[in-house]
């Protein structure tokens, strides 16, 4: 299956804490970063989500957010440093191509936000993701 979701990186589980509804789940991604997705309970037991499962984490261009630094005080657990390697700006929207240290992310950003950021190749980024943005999938 082919997805229109550009930002596909590998990881294993470490952690899988399941409510009634709702899981969270921590992935440790092939660079050493580690994130947390919130999927419904359903999803790991349909998928069979465990701890030491391989999976991918999938995040839209649209729900990649960027910062300068670590952002303090913020409910996004979800952090990931990482190096521009690249933008492509139009006049309203950029996407900006994050090298996260053996992955690649895309955020799709506004041209304003690239510059007011100074984002060019080379930079030093943070990107943001919210967990309940994560989805995952199975290999």
């Amino acid at each position: 299956m082919s997805l229109s979701i550009r930002n596909q990186i590998a990881g294993t589980v470490t952690a899988v804490t399941t409510g009634e509804a709702m899981a969270t789940v921590k992935v440790r991604l092939e660079g050493g970063q580690d994130i947390t997705a919130a999927i419904t309970a359903d999803a790991v037991k349909d998928l069979g989500i465990a701890t030491g499962s391989a999976v991918k984490a999938l995040v839209k261009a649209t729900e990649v957010a960027l910062a300068t630094a670590p952002v303090e005080n913020i409910s996004i657990r979800n952090q990931i440093a990482g190096t521009v390697v690249d933008v492509a700006a139009g006049p309203a929207m950029a996407a900006v191509r994050v090298d996260v240290n053996g992955g690649e992310l895309t955020a799709a950003v506004t041209a304003d936000a690239v510059a007011a950021l100074g984002l060019a190749a080379g930079a030093s980024v943070v990107a943001l993701v919210k967990s309940t943005e994560i989805s995952l999938a199975t290999l």
